[in-house]
């Protein structure tokens, strides 16, 4: 039997996972066909990811980053300074301000180089931060150029790994109400 896809998960394991979950399952679902990882082949960068699901992740409300131009980016506040100013901003992927979710997806670098840590850590120092979306892809070829050997990272196993050792170790608390990961 083949499981649905996309992958995803909810922290902490013991909370009902909230209904704003559903509808954000059906974008990543509804983008299947242009993300999907699971198949050899399939490499979409992050930022194709993203703008593939652009559009059903702003009907539901998020700002999400449409280029790398400055003007089209998302940033958020992590500290502020005189006269109320923010000295630090971090740049996201998108953000629901009405539900207090910031959105992260990694793809080929991301993928391999532990951004979930990154993302983690980062997303938890940005003001009014109540929720982490994660998404990774399920799988990230790289290699198999010039006769190389085609390497695999398991990326949402790796980040679920590492999202459940945080959480059951309890040594590190993540200041979220939750965190989903999402494998695409």
């Amino acid at each position: 039997m083949l499981s649905p896809w996309p992958s995803w998960t909810h922290f902490p394991r013991n909370a009902t996972p909230p209904t704003w979950i559903a509808p954000l399952i059906g974008v990543v679902r509804g983008a299947q066909s242009a993300i999907a990882t699971a198949e050899p082949g399939t490499r979409a960068t992050s930022d194709q990811v993203l703008a593939a699901l652009a559009p059903g992740l702003q009907s539901l409300g998020f700002q999400v980053e449409t280029s790398k131009m400055r003007d089209a980016k998302v940033a958020r506040p992590v500290l502020f300074g005189e006269n109320g100013v923010p000295t630090v901003t971090y740049e996201v992927d998108g953000v629901h301000d009405e539900l207090g979710i910031v959105l992260e997806v990694e793809a080929g670098r991301g993928a391999q180089n532990n951004a979930a840590y990154r993302d983690v850590i980062r997303a938890s120092l940005i003001v009014n931060a109540q929720y982490l979306v994660l998404l990774m892809p399920l799988f990230y070829r790289f290699g198999g150029k010039d006769g190389g050997r085609m390497q695999e990272v398991a990326a949402y196993a790796d980040a679920k790994a590492m999202l459940e050792a945080v959480y059951a170790s309890r040594r590190l608390a993540l200041p979220f109400t939750g965190v989903l990961l999402v494998g695409y």
